[in-house]
């Protein structure tokens, strides 16, 4: 037998001269392992499009936080349309004003966030009871589209004045829900669900505001002087009761909740400019539409319900759309429903 000639490995790729490359007889495949699928990935498995529940809950909390804020703005728009029959479209400007107030209380003057909300509520009820004598007062007798432009040029009035005290340059509203670590939120499920400090703030103001005003107008003198006067104001007068110090006090408690809507909404969104507060006062005058104007409770429904179906057409449809799409829904319940969802139907009397 001849002797064994040991066989050298050839480095892949190089040949000996004028042959073929040498490839070894086993070649080794290299299998991938299998990577663990973050919990975000398993759930755009099941759902291509990655909308899963904790995204919907999430979606559904921004709503109902929005629609809390838009509730509050209602109930100015419901109670003076209860008791005075009118609209008082400069409602959302007082907004802003109650916003710029607590912004300069609390960055200029270093007042604690909560004496800048009382601050804010004080001014904006002075400043609503002063509107209501001076603009609306004289109205009492006019026609309802003399009130209506009167409440718009009271409107375009004040916020040319915001913008000759605060300029047309936008300021950066403080986050004062904070936690002492600097937290602005709760992370649950693994950071999947978060839910900011404003929002759950936002939704229990809103409910202890709902709560302590139906006490206020089931309970009360001045609750029960004002269901008389959204009843029937001149059998009101004949009772003793004082129409015009009612009214006036509507309008007070309307301008005082929409300073503390005005806080809570550009807490949520600290973009702050004079014309803030107009297209959320467009929105709640529609919330309290949906809902039944005149109707407290239908002010907090339409106010949820607006919330809702403007954040999830943000979310799932576009968000360009998502105005298009409320105040689609709006006319929608409106052609099945005239008087809201809550309103009662009421018949003239010929």
């Amino acid at each position: 037998m001849g002797r064994r000639i040991p066989l050298r490995p050839i480095p892949r790729g190089k040949a000996r001269s004028g042959k073929r490359p040498h490839r070894s007889l086993f070649p080794m495949r290299i299998f991938p392992c299998p990577r663990i699928l973050t919990w975000r990935e398993k759930e755009k498995e099941i759902d291509p499009k990655g909308v899963s529940a904790l995204s919907f809950l999430n979606f559904l909390i921004s709503g109902v936080s929005l629609g809390s804020i838009y509730a509050i703005i209602a109930l100015g728009y419901t109670m003076v349309y209860g008791i005075a029959k009118m609209l008082n479209f400069a409602h959302g400007d007082v907004i802003m004003v109650g916003a710029y107030i607590c912004f300069f209380a609390c960055t200029k003057f270093n007042l604690p966030p909560i004496v800048g909300v009382i601050l804010a509520m004080i001014v904006c009820t002075v400043l609503g009871m002063t509107i209501e004598k001076l603009a609306y007062k004289p109205l009492r007798a006019a026609t309802s589209l003399a009130v209506l432009i009167t409440a718009i040029g009271v409107s375009y009035f004040l916020q040319n004045a915001a913008l000759l005290l605060w300029g047309s340059s936008p300021v950066v509203f403080p986050n004062f829900f904070k936690s002492a670590s600097g937290e602005t939120g709760i992370a649950l499920f693994g950071g999947e669900l978060r839910v900011s400090y404003v929002a759950l703030v936002t939704i229990a103001v809103c409910v202890v505001i709902m709560v302590a005003l139906s006490l206020f107008i089931g309970k009360t003198k001045m609750g029960k002087a004002m269901r008389a006067c959204s009843e029937d104001k001149d059998a009101a007068r004949l009772m003793g009761i004082n129409v015009d110090a009612t009214i006036s006090m509507t309008f007070a408690i309307g301008s005082g909740l929409a300073a503390v809507a005005g806080v809570l909404l550009c807490s949520a969104y600290p973009t702050l400019v004079p014309t803030t507060g107009s297209m959320p006062g467009i929105k709640a005058f529609t919330a309290a539409v949906f809902g039944g104007i005149g109707s407290i409770p239908g002010a907090l429904l339409g106010g949820l319900l607006l919330g809702v179906i403007e954040i999830m057409a943000k979310a799932y449809i576009s968000t360009q759309m998502s105005d298009a799409v409320v105040f689609a829904v709006l006319i929608i319940v409106l052609l099945v429903k005239p008087s809201g969802l809550l309103g009662k139907q009421v018949r003239e009397k010929v």
